[in-house]
């Protein structure tokens, strides 16, 4: 089995950041899911997710997103999600409302600067 999405995390301070290269579906959207779990500890303040080099996202990503958006509040943490102005994401995540439950970014820097 090919693998379709590589997920890399790094942390920074208090924020972990996660860029997601390839595509989200339902054939690992759990799995990234779990990953992007595990980088959480107790004293994280944010979770960044870097969607610039991510090529599909289905509804299996999507709802991935909008459970983190949920878990991460229930803990007093923030979600922060990098999505460039071109990205081919950017009209699906729009009709679906994402921009109006986390705060989306064209830029890592720019997350960064709200998530600290």
């Amino acid at each position: 089995m090919r693998e379709i999405a590589r997920v890399a995390v790094e942390t920074r301070g208090d924020v972990a950041v996660a860029r997601i290269e390839g595509e989200i579906d339902m054939s690992n959207a759990q799995a990234i899911g779990d990953r992007l779990r595990s980088e959480l500890t107790n004293r994280s303040r944010a979770l960044i997710v870097d969607l610039e080099p991510t090529t599909y996202l289905d509804s299996s990503g999507i709802t991935l997103l909008f459970g983190l958006v949920d878990e991460l509040r229930r803990r007093q943490q923030e979600l922060h999600v990098v999505l460039p102005a071109d990205s081919p994401l950017q009209r699906v995540l729009s009709i679906v409302g994402l921009d109006q439950a986390v705060p989306l970014h064209e830029t890592l820097e720019s997350a960064l600067d709200r998530a600290h």
